[in-house]
């Protein structure tokens, strides 16, 4: 099994919204807008900075209290239960049975199951209807650019794009430049002004560092991880049997997965 941990990460909206054109410009003289690529070196730059000023931080406060951090429990519990009331998810909406897969798109493994093992889920559980998918973001703080791109896909999302976004992320984990960024938008469809409106904006930050957060809670630190269980009559909540850490073949997934789809005793 493969699987990086790392240390949770605290998000700032003011470091990771693009940069807009200073003010005060005389009447009729304005400033040129900063290009694409400009914005997001400075986006990556900012995340760069504020995990060093964390991390040296951590570090004083740990001298100060003469302790080290508390180790990382090993593994989650195995049962969890997970309100995925709103979460966008794939397969049919009647489903019993759910994945909630906890990921990072800069994380090699993630990329790997997602373009070779979960093609083979998607085949036999979801389009068959037996199977509900959700994802959660993830980012790492060793990721650099785990953080944008998990809004990009939000903000795609935003125009019924999540998911078209999340198969190109996972296939090309380049990082975006300027041109990068205009294709990947026109590949799917996206309107360029809303699109853009959204990364330039504080959307999603919130969102995706309340994911970190409730996968720390739940001893999950590192990517890919997946809960699967059965979800409530509502489909509102996920009562998760079974945690797999990392993916390293389809048939883990296939065990689990047939044991639940078992018809239910009365």
């Amino acid at each position: 099994m493969h699987l990086r941990r790392f240390t949770p990460w605290i998000a700032a909206g003011s470091l990771l919204a693009f940069a807009h054109a200073g003010l005060g410009a005389q009447p009729q003289q304005k400033r040129p807008q900063p290009s694409l690529q400009a914005q997001i070196d400075s986006l990556r730059e900012g995340q760069e900075k504020l995990q060093q000023e964390l991390e040296a931080l951590k570090a004083l406060l740990e001298e100060r209290s003469g302790r080290v951090s508390a180790p990382v429990a090993a593994r989650p519990p195995e049962a969890l239960t997970v309100n995925v009331f709103g979460e966008p998810f794939r397969g049919s909406a009647g489903a019993r049975v759910a994945i909630l897969e906890y990921s990072d798109f800069d994380c090699s493994f993630c990329a790997k199951y997602a373009t070779e093992i979960f093609p083979l889920i998607d085949q036999a559980y979801l389009q068959s209807g037996q199977v509900k998918y959700f994802f959660r973001d993830l980012p790492g703080p060793e990721h650099l650019n785990a953080l944008f791109k998990a809004r990009v896909a939000r903000c795609a999302g935003e125009q019924d794009q999540f998911w078209g976004a999340h198969d190109r992320l996972f296939r090309d984990q380049r990082p975006f430049d300027g041109p990068g960024m205009t294709a990947f938008a026109k590949a799917l469809g996206l309107d360029w002004d809303r699109f853009n409106a959204c990364i330039a904006s504080d959307s999603y930050l919130e969102a995706i560092q309340r994911s970190a957060a409730g996968a720390k809670r739940m001893g999950i630190n590192g990517t890919p991880a997946f809960l699967i269980g059965t979800l409530s009559d509502d489909g509102t909540v996920l009562r998760a049997s079974k945690v797999i850490l990392g993916a390293d073949s389809f048939q883990a997934f296939r065990t689990v997965l047939d044991d639940l789809l078992k018809p239910r005793k009365p």
